[in-house]
């Protein structure tokens, strides 16, 4: 992606009114925005130039959008916002196996869709941690070999743990919400996600704090969510 142009965004939707209105308010936010009704008209839209994003409704005439979802990720198109008015679990749950990168259930407002779109893209481009890992207190985490270490003694980790580990290593002191945390870990994991987070935290907090109860490196923000402090100087909240 180029720093030096706007984004790209594809709505794919059969609802005329709500196409112009999705796609003018995503103009109105920097991004270029382009309607398409249906599948048709989708490939010959990229068939123009490929999107950034590509926001895409399920109930389409013709072919339909789990269809179009699959025929993207086979040929590694853009990252997909899923959006259907029937808002079946059911939906939910395959969309996101066949490769959706979110689902919006409809009727949504275009603040959230807006929202949704950012995240989506920001997790396409995320601040990167360093090929030969990054450090932090008496830890390093290796992102090549997905291993933790603590004075060269390896410390065991989950998939879940190192990438939450990871995303904070990637977001250090920033407040991340338990929604977005999330809604980061869904570029890692396509799944419905109905752990919570919060176990994963008390886990890797197990594992690299001093004290898990009295946390210095992974500190609770009441209210708001949790902090990654690297130099482990932070007190729980």
């Amino acid at each position: 992606m180029a720093e030096d142009r706007a984004q790209r965004i594809l709505v794919v939707d059969d609802d005329a009114s709500l196409r112009e209105m999705v796609c003018g308010y995503l103009a109105g936010n920097g991004y270029v925005a382009e309607g398409a009704g249906d599948g048709a008209q989708m490939r010959a839209a990229m068939a123009c130039q490929q999107p950034d994003l590509v926001v895409l409704d399920l109930m389409l005439p013709g072919e339909d959008g789990l269809t179009l979802l699959r025929e993207l990720r086979a040929h590694g198109g853009p990252p997909v916002i899923i959006v259907s008015a029937r808002g079946d679990e059911v939906d939910r749950i395959v969309g996101l196996e066949v490769g959706a990168d979110d689902y919006l259930p409809k009727p949504f407002g275009p603040r959230e869709l807006l929202a949704r779109v950012r995240a989506v893209l920001r997790r396409q481009h995320p601040p990167s941690v360093p090929a030969e890992g990054a450090s932090f207190g008496p830890y390093r985490l290796d992102r090549l070999a997905h291993v933790l270490t603590r004075d060269g003694v390896e410390i065991p980790l989950t998939t879940g743990e190192y990438h939450l580990l990871r995303i904070f290593l990637e977001h250090p002191n920033q407040v991340l919400s338990r929604d977005h945390l999330v809604s980061l870990l869904r570029g890692y994991e396509r799944t419905p996600f109905d752990r919570s987070v919060d176990v994963r935290v008390t886990r890797l907090r197990r594992k690299i704090e001093p004290v898990p109860e009295q946390p210095v490196y992974v500190r609770t923000v009441w209210g708001e969510g949790y902090l990654f402090s690297p130099r482990g100087d932070g007190r729980s909240s």
